[in-house]
């Protein structure tokens, strides 16, 4: 049983759940910067057409997207020591914190790589063509014609994919990471106040949350007015 409800400890464990708020943010602004390059590289045979490269990245992207991020957690952690001292490789000195975030930018990675095939999908072929026939190179078309596009399609997916990452980073404490769920796990159980310690982790998550969710709307109005000017 935990002890009675007492709102003072909302706001104790407010500040002492501050502190922790780096290790979640390191893992999210970690994860999602190579899941945004494993993404890149994954959807390249997707937009191409390249056929064994192709179906290695649909196996990829129905393992990652198809499994719980928790077993990916359990999977890497214990499994690829496994492996890799088949190859004569110690981890054994390797923090947990590593392995927290290769598992969260291979998973990150999955939905990043179809949010970038969507998104540069989604551009008018006939653009890319018109601005082939006025002497544009590949890469300048794609800078200048599909790029712009593809960002402002792909910016409200690629918040979503962040704040959904923030929300993913609580299972981080089942590897000993001392990270916001973790400690508010470690403070509930020290107080047995579960219920307050809970609230304020909530809110926490909230806040950081509603924070991010607000710079991608301002930085999506932005991209919105600089295209409407381009036109």
């Amino acid at each position: 049983m935990g002890a009675p409800f007492e709102f003072g400890y909302v706001l104790d464990y407010l500040v002492k759940l501050l502190p922790a708020i780096n290790i979640t943010l390191v893992i999210v602004a970690s994860s999602i910067v190579l899941g945004l390059a494993i993404g890149f590289v994954v959807a390249l045979p997707q937009l191409y057409n390249i056929p064994v490269l192709k179906r290695l990245s649909q196996i990829y992207l129905s393992f990652f997207r198809g499994t719980p991020v928790l077993i990916q957690l359990f999977l890497f952690y214990y499994g690829l020591p496994e492996m890799l001292k088949l190859i004569a490789i110690d981890t054994a000195k390797v923090p947990a914190l590593y392995f927290v975030i290769l598992t969260y930018a291979l998973h990150s990675g999955a939905f990043m790589a179809e949010m970038i095939r969507a998104a540069v999908a989604s551009v008018d072929r006939g653009q890319v063509e018109a601005a082939y026939s006025v002497g544009m190179s590949g890469p300048q078309a794609f800078v200048r014609i599909v790029l712009p596009q593809a960002l402002a399609t792909a910016l409200p997916v690629f918040a979503n994919l962040v704040i959904a990452n923030l929300k993913d980073t609580s299972l981080a404490f089942t590897l000993g990471i001392m990270e916001l769920t973790g400690k508010s796990q470690t403070l509930a159980v020290m107080s047995r106040h579960f219920l307050e310690t809970y609230i304020a982790l909530a809110i926490i998550y909230f806040l950081i949350s509603f924070v991010l969710e607000r710079l991608f709307l301002l930085l999506e109005r932005r991209l919105q007015r600089k295209g409407l000017a381009a036109i």
